[in-house]
């Protein structure tokens, strides 16, 4: 039974939102709970989008956070398709794009990403691509089958995590992949110089054309259609379709009109909420991709745009919606499945933030763990083909502790003894 004296809206139907809400209700919250999302489809996962689902390994209905009926059963009022318009702390009210207004006593925003756009001339053409939203998945897998049957050519702007893993499903389709990236590896801004040549070699071992130090200028075509992409050393890249994988930028539209405090863009950008993911409003929350958190246990302000956000954000912000001391003080993770490559990567080692890098196990062999480490500490690190060791490694980089460089590279020194 509903109790309509409190009403707690979320606005954003991802799985940042979703989690809020079932939490809400699993907490005991016996109010109103309204979830809105611009999206036609109930609340869905994004991993797949590149992963299983892009591949054509798992079918549309596995993306679901919840069933469609669970939502109905646990008195969630769902608006789908419903963009919010506006967001008034005075009346503390959220309009929707259909004129509605609903009235909150606390808000979380889970607002989300949306992908960057290409600034050249020819994004306009059909065959360039995003990849954000199921329906540009459901779309890209289509094009990727396409490409593999008639030998088709796929250029990628970005060699950021979505540029690969989508370079990897377009070689599982047997389309041809061009990568074109300015900086000099894979990946420079996230594991570095060090380690970015790992995902290089690895795509080009599996037919993937890279085109690094240069970006793309235009995008030519003829009655519509795709024909080729320039790019500024001069050469021209005949292909059929382009996708554009140069990042996301968090969606802070509606709290910044309402005067909520945004992190400039140069420092990542999002709405900046404490550790309890509260922003300059104290009733108005914030999670997943659009939040930029203090993190207490980093000591620093993040935004991660990946899954285990969303999915832990979500349910820390519901908590402390509800009125309890919380903080959300989790060591940031994230993975990805590449070819025969399985990688898992936790904590943050923003470039010029280490001093060192140490592996091992075999890199050459693609089975190792890297840290990343400054005066001593571990500030990230990344498990390639190794598994069941998350654990051990977020402990340790949570731990704060310093180390000893060859004893860490060491395989035969148990990584537990680092923990003692």
């Amino acid at each position: 039974m509903v109790d309509a004296d409190q009403t707690f809206v979320i606005v954003g139907a991802g799985l940042a939102g979703a989690k809020a809400a079932e939490t809400l209700r699993a907490e005991g919250f016996t109010g109103r709970v309204i979830l809105i999302g611009d999206e036609r489809d109930h609340p869905y996962e994004r991993p797949p989008l590149s992963k299983g689902f892009l591949l054509g390994k798992e079918e549309r209905d596995s993306v679901f956070v919840h069933p469609a009926a669970w939502y109905a059963e646990h008195d969630i009022e769902l608006h789908l398709g419903q963009p919010v318009v506006q967001l008034d702390r005075n009346t503390r009210t959220v309009a929707l794009g259909d004129g509605t207004a609903l009235r909150y006593d606390k808000l979380l925003l889970a607002t989300g990403a949306e992908p960057r756009r290409l600034d050249i001339p020819g994004t306009g053409l059909a065959g360039v691509h995003h990849l954000r939203r199921l329906a540009h998945a459901e779309r890209l897998r289509g094009v990727l089958a396409s490409l593999g049957r008639d030998n088709g050519h796929l250029v990628i702007a970005g060699a950021g995590w979505i540029g690969l893993e989508v370079a990897a499903a377009a070689r599982s389709y047997g389309a041809e992949v061009t990568v074109v990236e300015p900086e000099p590896t894979p990946l420079h801004t996230v594991l570095g110089p060090e380690l970015g040549g790992v995902f290089a070699g690895l795509h080009r071992e599996h037919g993937v054309r890279f085109r690094f130090g240069t970006r793309l200028t235009e995008i030519t075509g003829q009655d519509g259609m795709v024909l080729a992409v320039r790019t500024d050393d001069g050469e021209e890249h005949p292909c059929h379709d382009v996708l554009a994988a140069i990042g996301a930028a968090p969606r802070t539209g509606l709290a910044e009109a309402a005067g909520l405090t945004v992190v400039d863009r140069a420092h990542g950008g999002g709405i900046a909420v404490d550790a309890s993911l509260r922003t300059s409003d104290p009733d108005i929350f914030a999670a997943g991709d659009c939040a930029a958190a203090d993190n207490p246990l980093l000591g620093t302000r993040l935004r991660v745009e990946h899954w285990a956000n969303a999915l832990n954000g979500g349910p820390t912000a519901a908590r402390a919606m509800l009125g309890h001391q919380i903080a959300y003080d989790r060591v940031p993770y994230f993975f990805t499945d590449q070819y025969d490559l399985g990688m898992e990567f936790s904590g943050h080692a923003a470039p010029g933030s280490y001093d060192q890098v140490v592996c091992r196990g075999d890199v050459g062999k693609r089975q190792f763990i890297a840290f990343w480490l400054a005066d001593g500490r571990v500030q990230a690190a990344m498990n390639v083909n190794v598994w069941d060791v998350t654990d051990q490694l977020q402990r340790l980089i949570g731990s704060r502790r310093t180390v000893d460089p060859e004893r860490l590279a060491d395989p035969a020194v148990p990584l537990t003894s680092f923990l003692e």
